[in-house]
């Protein structure tokens, strides 16, 4: 039988799925052994790890990197906003998208584009007329 928690901590596995930044319990353990996961910038070597309030958990998502404060324990999985209690985010924004250069389109059911229309579209899009490829 596994010992029990000191008061006041819970293990980093339990603590991501109750604040639902994992959807399961399996994922969240997976997450924390992967190497993703640091707990007050020091990586955590196993999902046993200790967490209680005050640490820092830096976890690098696909696509985003999540700064979270742990402010609560918790003691179960909760709906969304008891989960949202558990942490402060104090995650960066995100990067502005590129703007990218607009192409023009048709009207949703307008019908086939006519020769001239086609080759309007190749000329602003850049394509060589004879070979478009």
């Amino acid at each position: 039988m596994a010992a029990p928690e000191p008061l006041g901590t819970v293990r980093i596995d339990k603590w991501l799925w109750y604040a639902r930044i994992t959807k399961s319990r399996t994922l969240a353990k997976k997450l924390a052994v992967s190497g993703h996961i640091r707990l007050n910038q020091e990586k955590i070597p196993a999902a046993k790890q200790i967490v209680k309030p005050g640490d820092i958990l830096s976890i690098t998502m696909p696509r985003r990197l999540l700064i979270l404060k742990v402010l609560q324990i918790g003691t179960r999985r909760g709906p969304a906003p008891e989960a949202q209690t558990l942490y402060e985010d104090m995650s960066p924004p995100p990067p502005p998208k590129e703007e990218v250069a607009q192409v023009p389109r048709r009207e949703a059911g307008a019908g086939r584009p006519t020769k001239k229309e086609r080759r309007q579209i190749a000329r602003i899009r850049g394509f060589n007329e004879i070979d478009p490829f």
